[in-house]
């Protein structure tokens, strides 16, 4: 079964189809199985260490990495002398080792678009995902994920789908839910297209759906926002931007935070500036070698610096999990945008803040787009914070819950397991 799958930042996209694909998957030595594209490297890299990591107890199944500013004759050596079962990558270095018969994707059985608005939004990134996606056989399981999915891309992610009059349409509140192999279906969910009987559901009908794409939707966007994220404005000059920006490291309460700005020249010099404060700074931008970017994401990811000052390079998908607040110091340029840079604090239902400057008209007409559309009512920041609201995790992630439950659902050909997990807190 093909899915659409849209859900609210740091909800568990990315398990979903780790794990779901790992499930399915049957390693055939030199064959490639799996496909997973994304828009950069950073998350490319993210998302292969996820395979990795889930894949600890399956020996047999190999996972690769495969992106730009790396020599193509280290990947070319690779794929000659231990193909892996999962391919994970950016779209041109892919279809470059495509089109030169380094990789073979005559046996893909799962093709993934992790971010699929970003990808298929891009004219030039789009054209490579099509050149790949016919590389690959027409039988096969197609996954796309995102946070925002716009009424006008979903139309576009549905022409890769085998049947676009799907009837398997389900409106979400924002939590994830597995495809096919494992689905997680929180109370609130309108499970719109499912219908009475079916066997071995107890939804009854899901059976009727499974030879039709899924299309899992957030329509109302304010379900986009992460509860736990406390959200506030600072009303400045362009030249005040770097004192007020001192003056509120100096004094919030963080583990980690990111620092979006608009350009390349900017993250330089403000990481620069951070550092002469004394402040644990580092940054990522695309005008640094993809070694030094991965360096400093590694550094970062592993709690090395606290302070991360990045173009929207890692405005997506990125999950630092120690992060509890971001800063716009530069407006992004739309509310999906911003929608995806706050996302990176309050994850999984941790509290964060995410305090944004406006410094200009165009910048407020911005602002206003993220509330009208979100439904949320952005305050200006006040001069004393309660540190509680945004520096611990909220209730139900505390030590003093005992067990903190997830209700699977196992979905094989015939048969629907109920899976009860207990963590320890």
């Amino acid at each position: 079964m093909d899915v659409i799958c849209q859900a609210k930042s740091g909800m568990g996209k990315t398990a979903v189809f780790v794990l779901s694909t790992l499930q399915q998957i049957e390693p055939t030595p030199g064959q490639v199985s799996a496909l997973i594209l994304c828009h950069t490297r950073e998350l490319a890299y993210q998302i292969c260490n996820e395979f990795v990591r889930f894949s600890t107890y399956l020996p047999d199944t190999k996972v690769s990495v495969f992106y730009g500013g790396v020599n193509n004759k280290i990947h070319k050596e690779l794929l000659k002398n231990e193909c892996p079962h999962i391919v994970v990558g950016t779209p041109g270095r892919v279809l470059g080792l495509a089109r030169d018969k380094d990789l073979s994707l005559k046996n893909v059985r799962h093709f993934i678009l992790d971010e699929c608005d970003k990808m298929l939004e891009s004219l030039d990134m789009r054209r490579d995902v099509q050149e790949i996606f016919k590389m690959t056989p027409h039988d096969k399981q197609v996954m796309m994920f995102s946070a925002t999915l716009s009424k006008e891309i979903r139309p576009v992610c549905k022409k890769f789908m085998q049947d676009v009059l799907s009837r398997g349409v389900v409106r979400s509140q924002g939590f994830i839910m597995f495809s096919l192999t494992s689905l997680i279906v929180p109370s609130n969910i309108d499970h719109r297209g499912f219908k009475p009987g079916g066997r071995g559901s107890q939804f009854g009908g899901l059976s009727s759906v499974l030879d039709s794409p899924m299309e899992i939707y957030v329509d109302d966007e304010a379900k986009l926002t992460l509860h736990g994220l406390v959200q506030h404005y600072i009303k400045l000059s362009e030249m005040e931007k770097n004192r007020k920006l001192n003056d509120l490291l100096d004094a919030l309460d963080f583990n980690q935070v990111v620092i979006f700005v608009k350009s390349v020249s900017r993250a330089g010099e403000l990481n620069k500036l951070l550092i002469e404060c004394n402040f644990p700074s580092i940054c990522i931008h695309s005008g640094m070698s993809q070694e030094e970017r991965l360096t400093h994401y590694k550094s970062f990811k592993e709690g090395h610096k606290r302070i991360l000052v990045a173009t929207d390079l890692v405005g997506r998908g990125i999950d630092i999990e120690r992060v509890n607040i971001v800063i716009n110091y530069d407006m992004p340029d739309s509310a999906d945008t911003y929608l995806h840079r706050v996302g990176r604090a309050g994850r999984f239902g941790t509290k964060g803040l995410a305090i944004t400057f406006v410094a200009s008209a165009s910048d407020s007409e911005v602002l206003n787009q993220v509330q009208d559309r979100f439904e949320v009512d952005i305050k200006e920041l006040p001069e004393q914070i309660d540190t509680s609201t945004y520096s611990k995790p909220l209730a139900f992630l505390t030590i003093q819950q005992k067990q903190l439950h997830f209700v699977c659902l196992v979905l094989t050909s015939d048969v629907v397991f109920h899976l009860s997990l207990a963590v320890p807190s």
